[in-house]
């Protein structure tokens, strides 16, 4: 059992960087992997990548590959999606989720799930 609140969203130009954090108080969260989506209007929820709960194990989707990148500080209780050169393109509520498994994350699976961050880019 574990609770996660995203923070860090906001309004941003296009080019800009901007950095998500995910965060829990239980320390059971230093067990768990942490995986980011994003939902566009009118679009499904999305994956976007996911870290083990060791850290040593990092995926991405096609979509962000190069742009975006994952990584966590289990001392803090907390994990990061930096968003680098944004585009209109990524503007979304983005959520992160924690589960026992990545593969259980990227199939949309997770069992415990942040409220969602805004963030809109501008052109």
């Amino acid at each position: 059992q574990v609770h996660v609140a995203e923070s860090g969203g906001g309004l941003v130009q296009a080019g800009d960087s901007l950095r998500l954090s995910c965060s829990a108080s239980e320390d059971s969260f230093r067990r768990y992997s942490v995986g980011w989506f994003r939902q566009a209007p009118g679009k499904e929820r999305e994956f976007v990548g996911a870290i083990s709960w060791t850290g040593t194990n990092i995926f991405y989707s096609d979509s962000v590959k190069g742009r975006f990148s994952i990584s966590r500080d289990n001392a803090k209780m907390s994990a990061y999606l930096q968003m680098n050169n944004v585009t209109p393109e990524d503007t979304a509520v983005y959520y992160c989720a924690a589960d026992s498994t990545t593969i259980r994350l990227r199939d949309q699976l997770a069992d415990y799930w942040g409220q969602g961050t805004q963030v809109t880019v501008s052109s």
